[in-house]
């Protein structure tokens, strides 16, 4: 964390490197992607395309033996340096209850193991 800054984050993240696609709405194809980190109400990747904040994409995100299938927006997209990758921020704005439910359990867990 950089010296002064404000944590922004809206709940408790957890490092997770899982399989994820991308889909930016309107295109025909999903593109592949491993997580950095996961919270209940969004995801941070590496990608290898510029998405500009605000674009609404869809996923999908392997959490052990389900795939959930949240809508949301980029909020955030770092290029990085020596590289044609960015680091991207998305906030879920559309997730199914069973689905978050699923999601907000498995980060508990992963949160009261450490």
């Amino acid at each position: 964390m950089v010296l002064g800054s404000k944590e922004k984050r809206q709940s408790p993240r957890i490092n997770l490197r899982t399989a994820l696609r991308c889909q930016v709405r309107g295109e025909p194809r999903f593109a592949s992607a491993i997580s950095d980190n996961l919270s209940a109400t969004g995801v941070s990747f590496t990608f290898d395309k510029f998405i500009a904040p605000t674009t609404p994409v869809m996923l999908e995100i392997n959490l052990l033996s389900r795939v959930l299938r949240p809508f949301g927006r980029i909020v955030w997209n770092l290029p990085l340096p020596h590289s044609d990758r960015n680091r991207l921020g998305v906030q879920f704005t559309e997730l199914n209850p069973i689905e978050k439910k699923y999601l907000a359990d498995f980060i508990d867990m992963h949160l009261t193991k450490i």
